[in-house]
């Protein structure tokens, strides 16, 4: 499974209003970006208190991008 659809899967298991999830991604030579963007009544539970499942999140990707070698960074856009 690509990090994309990953992020995908995981952020419409997450919030309410899977509808409105939506994920582009921004690939460079060394570094891919991810960027997430969900309803604004979702914005909690995609970032968690304290951060902590958003910092769950950046660390599945960081499993999966060690297999490919190419860093990826998650920016949940609000």
């Amino acid at each position: 499974m690509e990090p994309r659809e990953l992020v995908e899967e995981l952020a419409k298991a997450l919030v309410e209003r899977p509808e409105e999830v939506a994920v582009s991604e921004l690939k460079g030579e060394q570094v891919t970006v991810i960027e997430l963007k969900v309803a604004k009544e979702d914005i909690g539970k995609v970032i968690g208190r304290g951060g902590r499942i958003a910092m769950a999140l950046r660390t599945i990707l960081g499993a999966v991008s060690s297999k490919t070698r190419k860093n990826v960074l998650l920016e949940i856009i609000d």
